[in-house]
């Protein structure tokens, strides 16, 4: 598959919308992308651990609001904290992949990649009880340059996928992709790109993440109507563990602009959460985005 494969117009009929994603991207800390040329792989067994942790309150603030959320889960973390996985997949949440290492599809062959996907699935089939259909790429880094990876995703046993950034970023993106879900082959794999809002004809990040700690609350809230409202579809939200933790440990040396990024409102993010969970009706995704609805998706056809 190639850029030449995606035609920009093909755009989903509007959806009658129950709920909204609530996505949680389970990783430690130190394995963030921004990180990675500060502290190496072989390090991380060393770090102090603090998903555990962080994931419980998660769990404990869904519950509280009757939330049920998609987990996309490091292989790496399920591995060391096999009760957290079980404990998730109790609470009625899906349990889904977001890759064995946290490397970045960008760093990966396709036989490299197709390894850790594979392993990842295993290992997270194996210790939560059910299986794996969902996945997200670390740091959204599925775009022009390496769309076979939704091919072997599909390979692999992968119903969808929430990889690309259908906006402009410095760091991931992929403009010209359709805002909304589709399947690059027919009957395949759906992939759901993350949300973003078209202000102008601009598409602007609205979904979650760094922006949710940059944006007022009440901006984010904001987008994520005009997307229900306006476009008619759901979106989906995303956060990581290590967001709620302002106690987390400070890696040494970095450049004003990775220190600014991880760091920023870090201590604001759980009250703007509570917040979220209330102002929004939210779900797992593979409840709010039928997967096994083939017609209902449109496919992305030649150029």
């Amino acid at each position: 598959m190639t850029a030449l494969d995606w035609h920009p117009q093909s755009m989903p009929k509007p959806t009658c919308i129950n709920a909204n994603a609530m996505t949680v991207d389970v990783e430690e800390y130190f394995q963030v992308s921004a990180f990675e040329q500060h502290i190496g792989f072989e390090q991380w067994a060393r770090m102090p651990s603090r998903v555990e942790a962080s994931t419980d309150r998660i769990l404990a603030m869904f519950e509280l609001a009757n939330v049920r959320a998609t987990f996309f889960t490091l292989g790496w973390v399920a591995e060391r904290h096999p009760g957290l996985i079980r404990r998730i997949v109790d609470a009625g949440h899906e349990l889904a992949s977001h890759g064995q290492n946290h490397v970045r599809v960008i760093n990966q062959d396709r036989k490299t990649f197709g390894a850790d996907i594979r392993k990842a699935k295993a290992v997270l089939e194996e210790t939560g009880g059910q299986a794996v259909r969902g996945y997200r790429a670390a740091s959204f880094s599925i775009g022009a340059t390496n769309l076979w990876a939704l091919d072997e995703l599909a390979e692999a046993g992968y119903d969808y996928s929430s990889s690309i950034y259908p906006g402009t970023h410095d760091a991931y993106g992929m403009p010209e992709a359709p805002r909304f879900p589709f399947r690059p082959r027919p009957g395949g794999l759906l992939e759901i790109p993350v949300t973003t809002v078209d202000v102008g004809g601009r598409r602007l990040p609205c979904a979650g993440g760094g922006f949710f700690r940059l944006y007022p609350y009440r901006a984010t809230r904001a987008a994520l109507r005009r997307v229900n409202r306006r476009d008619g579809q759901p979106t989906i939200f995303y956060f990581h563990p290590w967001e709620i933790d302002p106690e987390q440990p400070r890696v040494p040396g970095l450049d004003a602009k990775r220190r600014f990024r991880h760091y920023l409102n870090i201590d604001r993010v759980e009250p703007r959460l509570r917040r979220l969970l209330t102002d929004f009706r939210w779900d797992r995704m593979d409840r709010v985005f039928p997967v096994n609805a083939e017609s209902d998706w449109p496919t992305a056809s030649p150029a």
